[in-house]
């Protein structure tokens, strides 16, 4: 497809090139930079044939850097793997240090791979660094068992604020589930003393919520008071993914809660708090958390005061995903088989349409408490 684009300003400037358009790229002859000055220079422009919206809506995504600090599976979706390709899709470039490498997950029978040091973490930033493409918008992090690897995590955060204070940093604190820790518990002070402190977004479990406030979740009201106190130790945005209490809908539904602080014109704090019923799927599936995790950054992104709205679609991505991804397992198994840890690897690819733009399945409710 080939536009024109007039640019008037009050000394009537003309500008005519013809661009190539496609789904996911827009290339010009007079370079990037040249756009970038049209566009400072605050014109009314029309783009003939092309919403401008969509147009400066391309140019903004064009700028937005995630850094993901994750495990990498050659085989499957965990970590990056299920991160760096939903987040893709809907515009962000993504920069990946991978904090493993496996075959696979470690729910199959078997599997190899290396880990990542602290000091190889370092090594990987500094090199980054000295080419001086070290600006990011979004750090996105999830799993890991070292408690050295964390702490160099939260230095190269803080270095990258210090850089760009808007920076946004996602953090999945993964400790455990079901009243019970699978990552070392020395592990635990560090994500209260100092990762959830320099976090913005964090998404825990209900399990989570409570070991790093020190408060048992019996209620929605003791729910909103964990998200309160987490929001005191320093993030904006608190999502607890899954809880134990009781769905309005029944037994067949799981619980999700959120709350975000948005600061007002007036410099003040408003809070919104919305609950959600998420149905029960029979199966254990690898790779959701991250999954959600880069959902709910891309979400937040596009509806940033608005967590119901940022809600429904990360949690409506979820469904969909995980819903093909039980069909074809449940194909794969035969009648009356439990498909196997292969089978139920997550149907990423196959989601792409889901992922771009998901068909509202699950609503949240506004809490008024």
């Amino acid at each position: 497809m080939s536009v024109s684009v007039w640019v008037l300003c009050p000394s009537v400037l003309w500008l005519d090139s013809d661009f190539t358009l496609t789904e996911n790229t827009l290339d010009c002859g007079l370079g990037i930079a040249a756009l970038r000055a049209v566009l400072n220079t605050k014109p009314a422009f029309v783009l003939r044939g092309l919403c401008s919206v969509f147009y400066s809506n391309f140019m903004h995504e064009m700028e937005c850097r995630v850094l993901s600090i994750q495990s990498h599976v050659v085989r499957g979706y965990v970590g990056n793997k299920s991160a760096s390709f939903p987040l893709q899709v809907l515009g962000f470039e993504v920069d990946s240090i991978n904090s493993v490498q496996f075959s696979n997950h470690t729910g199959y029978s078997h599997w190899k791979g290396q880990v990542l040091t602290a000091d190889e973490l370092h090594v990987l930033y500094e090199g980054i660094k000295l080419n001086n493409v070290h600006h990011y918008d979004y750090v996105l992090t999830g799993y890991t068992r070292d408690t050295s690897f964390l702490e160099m995590v939260v230095d190269i955060v803080q270095e990258l604020k210090r850089a760009n204070p808007n920076l946004v940093y996602v953090c999945d604190p993964v400790l455990g589930d079901h009243g019970s820790m699978y990552v070392p518990e020395n592990l635990h002070p560090v994500y209260k003393n100092k990762v959830v402190p320099v976090a913005d977004i964090i998404t825990p479990n209900q399990f989570e919520a409570e070991l790093l406030t020190g408060k048992n979740i019996s209620t929605e009201k003791d729910a909103v008071e964990v998200m309160d106190l987490l929001h005191k130790m320093g993030p904006d945005t608190v999502v607890i993914t899954s809880s134990d209490l009781p769905s309005r809908l029944g037994d067949r539904f799981l619980v999700s809660l959120g709350s975000q602080r948005t600061l007002m014109p007036d410099g003040t704090k408003s809070t919104q708090r919305v609950r959600m019923e998420i149905p029960k799927v029979d199966a254990v599936f690898v790779g959701t958390g991250d999954l959600f995790a880069a959902m709910l950054l891309a979400w937040t992104h596009h509806y940033p005061n608005d967590l119901k709205t940022a809600c429904e679609k990360t949690f409506s991505v979820m469904h969909h995903v995980i819903k093909r991804t039980i069909s074809y397992a449940h194909e794969l198994a035969g009648p009356g088989r439990k498909p196997s840890p292969p089978q139920l690897e997550l149907r990423m690819v196959q989601s792409k349409a889901d992922i771009e733009d998901p068909a509202i399945v699950m609503e949240a409710t506004v809490l008024s408490l």
